[in-house]
């Protein structure tokens, strides 16, 4: 397991890099392949904010918390990351290690509840280009927080979200 600290108005201590590695270490038996741990921790007006991307053979899982305490983000956000792999494990099959026991979890009490989603709603519309400010202008009159458009700079899809900082993400899909 690969680990990445990356840390914005927060000193990683030695003493963190050690208990974090330590509790992945027990989420590594799900994975076959190489994993690699992005840690990232931020520290804003007071607030600590711990975000852990796993990528292991193209499949991200995340798990984003925030609190007081960096400490306690950790214990947080473990047991987030262990549900999306144990719910993923029927998805991806062969993402995730086979001979993997799901009787005894490591950071949760109970195995999720599957639960799938089914489409309940098809909307069929036509793509006229505009610009990136015209769908930020439509996106908030229809008030949804994304907004597919055709991009009339690029000529490609573009899909325009709304973070949970308030700013604006952008999609770019390519063929």
């Amino acid at each position: 397991m690969e680990i990445k600290y990356v840390a914005r108005n927060y000193k990683i201590s030695d003493k963190f890099k050690d208990i974090i590695e330590k509790k992945l270490s027990k989420i590594e038996k799900y994975f076959d392949k190489d994993v690699e741990v992005k840690v990232n921790c931020i520290e804003q007006n007071e607030r600590c904010k711990l975000e852990l991307t796993i990528n292991s053979s193209g499949l991200y899982l995340r798990s984003e918390v925030e609190s007081d305490n960096m400490y306690n983000n950790i214990d947080t956000a473990l047991p987030k990351l262990e549900k999306q792999i144990v719910k993923n494990t029927k998805k991806y099959k062969n993402k995730f290690a086979e001979k993997v026991s799901y009787d005894a979890f490591e950071f949760i009490d109970e195995a999720p509840k599957m639960e799938s989603g089914k489409v309940v709603k098809t909307k069929t519309f036509d793509l006229d280009p505009i610009s990136v400010e015209d769908a930020e202008a439509y996106m908030d009159a229809v008030g949804h927080n994304f907004y597919v458009f055709l991009n009339g700079e690029t000529g490609e899809i573009n899909v325009l979200y709304r973070r949970n900082d308030g700013n604006l993400g952008l999609i770019e899909v390519r063929k």
